[in-house]
């Protein structure tokens, strides 16, 4: 993984959770606004998927359990689209309070997943 890009990932989640939970506590439904920075979110996770593919094959192995960190960068792939859907099924101001959890639940995973790949001792 690369940590600048970790950062950026974690940074983008954080904000785009903090201003979904702020959405739904103000009571605003789902707009383009929110589900607009899930999508930002799943852009960058979808960028992290080529990254972990690729950083292998030159020379950046992850330290930690590959499988660790499979499990977790594919369950915080789906979890934008799923909570998205829930949100576009459900307009309530609590599925855009979703959308923010959604995305700062990403940010940990994403955290969690930069330690495993650098910081763990085989």
């Amino acid at each position: 993984m690369i940590a600048v890009f970790t950062i950026v990932q974690v940074v983008v989640a954080v904000a785009a959770g903090l201003l979904c939970t702020g959405l739904g506590l103000a009571n605003r439904r789902p707009s383009d606004l929110s589900v607009g920075s899930l999508a930002l979110v799943e852009v960058l996770l979808i960028a992290q998927v080529v990254v972990a593919i690729v950083a292998p094959f030159v020379g950046n192995p992850p330290s930690g359990s590959a499988l660790e960190f499979w499990v977790y960068l594919v369950s915080a792939v789906l979890l934008p689209p799923a909570a998205v859907f829930w949100a576009l099924i459900e307009r309530s101001r609590w599925s855009t309070v979703i959308l923010g959890v959604a995305a700062l639940s990403v940010a940990v995973m994403v955290w969690r997943m930069q330690v495993i790949w650098t910081v763990q001792v085989v």
